[in-house]
């Protein structure tokens, strides 16, 4: 089984996908982790490397590319990135996505890494932005269409057990015979360098 789950930052993907991970004993792959190993491959610091994707594509499309063959290669894998959804297309048996207010996840945020919520909060948008450009340019993709999405969950409405528990409930409750299918979108060509 291939899940993704998607979401802006501070939106409880990675605490939703470790633990469905664990819940369905599959493993977890974070485009996070895969950020940090380019980053490591680069001799760059994580801060280093994002202000670097700015200006230079590259950076996107290696960590995307690695996530797109763990989509394409792997059906035993909970997904995690932004993108991971559009990455894996028609390959993923379910895409769910995260999200909470930002001053919710900004202040999340703020627990976890430090700082001040309301500068986070605006740092967030900021970085939300410059994202939702790259993507369109580099990709065609509006990160804001949620459709192709199988749920969608607001994660500061629950703890996260119940939230796991509302993802997992949603592939049990999965029945073949009266699934419309899955929703189509296109392959990601991801260009070459």
């Amino acid at each position: 089984m291939l899940l993704t789950v998607s979401g802006p930052p501070g939106g409880g993907k990675t605490t939703t996908a470790v633990a469905l991970a664990e819940r369905l004993d599959l493993e977890h792959i974070s485009g996070g982790d895969i950020f940090r190993a380019v980053a490591r491959d680069r001799s760059l610091t994580v801060v280093e490397l994002n202000e670097l994707a700015e200006s230079d594509q590259s950076i996107d499309l290696e960590l995307d590319r690695r996530l797109q063959s763990v989509a394409i290669e792997r059906d035993d894998v909970v997904l995690e990135s932004r993108l991971a959804g559009w990455l894996a297309g028609a390959q993923a048996d379910f895409k769910f996505w995260l999200d909470a207010p930002v001053e919710v996840r900004s202040a999340r945020i703020a627990d976890r890494e430090g700082g001040e919520a309301d500068v986070i909060a605006d740092e967030t948008r900021r970085r939300e932005e410059s994202e939702a450009k790259r993507y369109r340019e580099y990709y065609g993709i509006d990160i804001g269409d949620r459709s192709i999405y199988d749920l969608g969950v607001n994660t500061s409405r629950w703890d996260p057990d119940t939230v796991i528990d509302l993802l997992v409930d949603a592939i049990g409750r999965h029945n073949p015979a009266t699934d419309e299918g899955k929703h189509s979108i296109p392959d990601i060509e991801l260009p070459t360098d």
